[in-house]
């Protein structure tokens, strides 16, 4: 199983080393022929969404990451990915892959210094550790969009047919039931 990061900014370094840790090959996006290989999934790591969103167009990779999400590969939002394959962004015009049918709001706990930390469930998972930096949430869910975690009653992680997102960072914690999750998507 081989899964492809996004690379243009962010924790995408910490996310090879989660899925180095369950067995997973991986390799990066930086530029068309990145993604034009053959790959399993893709994870799209937190940032700015506002700035990957206009690489992905520089670099020629929107159109192919748009088709191979709506062809039905998994990929695996976190916190800016989060927004990026959000349908409707609550305080933001600026739509971007907007393959899954929830409603991000973006910055919702405010700058840096809004960041925390906190466990909750995610499905059937208990006290998973989550760290959410500058991070969104998901104000609504509609289609068949599945809610997996909530933090003081905002939505934090959901899940639609082959796509995977969370406001925070499980990349950035020992705990690597998030990923393993996405790769028992990607195995089915």
């Amino acid at each position: 199983m081989t899964v492809a990061v996004l690379a243009l900014q962010g924790a995408f370094e910490e996310h090879r080393k989660m899925l180095a840790k369950l067995g997973a090959d991986s390799f990066e996006i930086r530029q068309k022929k990145d993604a034009e290989r053959e790959f399993d999934g893709l994870i799209i790591p937190g940032g700015e969404s506002t700035v990957m969103g206009k690489l992905l167009h520089e670099l020629g990779l929107f159109d192919i990451i748009k088709e191979k999400i709506e062809s039905g590969m998994p990929v695996f939002g976190t916190c800016a990915g989060l927004i990026l394959l959000a349908k409707s962004i609550d305080n933001d015009s600026a739509i971007h892959l907007a393959t899954m049918d929830i409603t991000a709001q973006r910055n919702a706990y405010g700058r840096q210094l809004g960041s925390f930390f906190a466990t909750a469930d995610f499905g059937d998972e208990k006290d998973v550790p989550m760290t959410f930096i500058r991070a969104p949430y998901i104000k609504k869910v509609d289609g068949d969009t599945v809610v997996l975690s909530e933090v003081d009653g905002k939505i934090v992680a959901a899940r639609q047919g082959n796509q995977l997102v969370t406001a925070f960072h499980p990349e950035l914690n020992d705990d690597t039931r998030i990923h393993r999750y996405f790769l028992d998507m990607i195995k089915k």
